[in-house]
């Protein structure tokens, strides 16, 4: 039996931010016909608040540490502001969103980084997907929203990665369905030169990345996006987008694709 369709997306930072963007976005996303899951990050409103509170915000290698005070600080965002922000847009275009955390359901359990060279502080990686019950969510109509929150099973809430949300989800959902996952941003793609928004490297393979990342033509928040990317191909997920917000209604447009 041929399997039915699914996208899972996610948006960052800069979009969240840019109240136009994200507007125009939820608009074009509550259109696309079929199941749907939609994640999203924030990290720029967490820094933000975080420099109200005099809170130090630190990162590496696009990986936040976060302490018990920032990870207060990411739950109120991430949870809080964003999530909701993002169900009432989606609600107000007709479309049934669904605010979720990791720990809503038990959907999404993950474990504490272990202390290794670095300390990431309260920082999750996901061990476990419920593809069962959003599977349940997604047949009643209803459109889970993650934010990039997790726990633990033990009490403990964690930040966990909004890209690796979004890989882990499309990964364990491509068991019962065909997903394509898409990683939507303020830019066209992974760019050949920063400074030119036209250089969109079109396709990247495994040795392409590795090419890239080498010659340092990629690096910081992108380098974990695109190990998701390559993540979620190797488990079997069927696309893996890199693009800007307007691809959800013109895919088309120019983009970069990712293959292993």
């Amino acid at each position: 039996m041929k399997k039915q369709k699914l996208l899972v997306a996610k948006i960052g930072g800069n979009v969240i931010e840019n109240k136009k963007m994200l507007d125009s976005f939820l608009k074009d996303f509550s259109k696309i016909e079929g199941y749907k899951i939609l994640v999203h990050g924030g990290g720029k409103l967490a820094t933000q608040l975080a420099e109200k509170l005099e809170i130090k915000t630190e990162m590496i290698d696009g990986r936040r540490i976060t302490s018990a005070d920032n990870l207060d600080i990411v739950v109120m965002t991430y949870a809080g502001l964003v999530n909701k922000t993002i169900v009432s847009g989606l609600q107000n275009h007709e479309c049934n969103a669904l605010g979720l955390t990791g720990a809503d359901a038990n959907v999404i359990i993950a474990k504490k980084r272990p202390k290794q060279f670095v300390d990431y502080g309260y920082v999750g990686d996901v061990i476990k997907v419920d593809n069962k019950i959003l599977k349940i969510f997604l047949e009643q109509n209803i459109m889970p929203v993650f934010c990039a929150v997790t726990h633990d099973g033990n009490g403990q809430l964690l930040n966990t990665n909004a890209d690796t949300v979004a890989s882990e989800i499309a990964s364990a959902m491509s068991i019962d369905y065909e997903v394509s996952l898409y990683y939507c941003f303020e830019l066209k793609g992974v760019l050949e030169n920063i400074q030119d928004k036209e250089s969109v490297i079109e396709h990247i393979d495994l040795e392409k990345y590795g090419q890239l990342r080498d010659n340092e033509i990629i690096a910081e928040g992108m380098l974990p996006k695109l190990q998701n990317c390559f993540d979620a191909l190797q488990k079997k997920v069927s696309k893996v987008h890199i693009a800007n917000v307007e691809f959800i209604k013109d895919n088309t447009t120019k983009h970069t694709t990712l293959s292993l």
